[in-house]
């Protein structure tokens, strides 16, 4: 089957992430099991009890308590939502040498080239053994790669990490952190502010503090980076119950997205320093932070045999990224990681999200490439 046919019946399984992916994944398993691979499933239920499935395909090797692989590609199955107005989201369209759908590259792109790779190649010429990784909720948080990398099905000396960067290869990436910060005041008439203390008012002060952290860490920079420091973004603020009250709540939802090598815990730190700063300064000051999420970023070596070889095969130089992938986890399980795939991220998410057919066919020369140098 070509790569066309193999995205068209790929995005035409609706597989956005708050529904199961076992449709995506049977037709996964079916596929792999025809290419001569054997297939394990990892199944969980998310959070809301809706049951998800990752997938672990092997060819040149068995599952064991110990099993090892040269070379894993891995796609995530889900995606994000889409309108309901966008009557052809499932349906393969193509148009100006573009193909159309969602999740058409944001990774059922890489999906396909990756099966019609594999096909090309044939699982009998592997002399060494390669995986090929389907995971669940990357879309959600990385949920579905975190927990395969928990549970350490295998260890991988190289890994291909399929995403939509316009087949430039991306040896590096940062993490990404969430906190929810709570302020505390107390509630009074807005005509009598004595009685009462703004949690609002408190917000606004720690926010400009945290704009002092921001300003703090653009001095700890990784040069390959664009920008290249930790990022921090007060992305939504809500407090208050109406104009004449004063507001006995605030909360402050901070994102920071850290460079490789800096302390995981460098931003906390900072923040709970400027938290405990403004309580020095106000005795009525009551705060508490949770961080709720932090990731890792990645970063493999320039000298990598990996990098060298797609940076030839692709023609690009490798570079960086900022936004989430499961990079880190794949070098959880061991592996050298490189970010690499399809269509441009600035389109992935959009109605109208659309892979390009040259980059599509060229994924799939770029990943036969890869098999052969690493597996055969």
């Amino acid at each position: 089957m070509n790569v066309k046919n193999t995205l068209a019946e790929l995005v035409s399984i609706n597989s956005v992430s708050s529904r199961s992916n076992l449709e995506i994944a049977n037709y996964l398993v079916e596929r792999c099991e025809r290419l001569g691979f054997s297939v394990k499933r990892f199944p969980y239920l998310d959070e809301l009890g809706v049951e998800k499935h990752n997938l672990v395909a092997l060819a040149g090797t068995e599952f064991s308590q110990s099993t090892e692989v040269e070379l894993a590609l891995v796609g995530h199955t889900d995606t994000v939502p889409f309108d309901d107005k966008w009557t052809e989201a499932l349906s393969l369209t193509e148009r100006e040498g573009k193909l159309f759908a969602r999740g058409s590259c944001d990774t059922k792109a890489f999906i396909a080239a990756a099966l019609t790779a594999v096909e090309s190649v044939g699982a009998a010429k592997l002399l060494r053994a390669l995986a090929l990784i389907f995971t669940a909720d990357e879309e959600v948080g990385l949920l579905g790669a975190k927990r395969l990398a928990a549970e350490r099905p295998l260890r991988a000396r190289y890994s291909i990490v399929g995403e939509p960067t316009s087949l430039q290869p991306m040896r590096a990436g940062k993490g990404y952190s969430l906190a929810q910060i709570v302020l505390r005041g107390r509630e009074a008439h807005s005509a009598y502010p004595a009685y009462g203390v703004s949690a609002i008012f408190s917000a606004a002060r720690l926010v400009t503090r945290i704009e002092d952290v921001a300003k703090q860490l653009e001095a700890e920079q990784h040069p390959a980076f664009d920008p290249p420091f930790t990022t921090l973004n007060v992305g939504v603020i809500q407090g208050g119950t109406a104009k004449n009250v004063i507001p006995g709540e605030c909360q402050i939802t901070l994102e920071w997205r850290p460079i490789p090598g800096q302390n995981s815990s460098r931003v906390e730190e900072l923040v709970n320093q400027a938290i405990d700063a403004e309580r020095q300064n106000d005795p009525n000051f009551d705060c508490s932070i949770q961080t709720v999420r932090a990731d890792f970023g990645y970063e493999t070596s320039a000298d990598s045999k990996l990098i060298k070889l797609l940076e030839e095969t692709s023609g690009k130089r490798s570079g960086t990224v900022a936004f989430g992938t499961e990079a880190a986890q794949m070098m959880e399980l061991g592996a050298e990681a490189v970010v690499i795939g399809p269509g441009d991220i600035r389109v992935a998410h959009r109605t109208g999200e659309f892979v390009p057919i040259t980059e599509l066919e060229s994924c799939v020369d770029i990943l036969k490439t890869a098999i052969r140098s690493f597996c055969c």
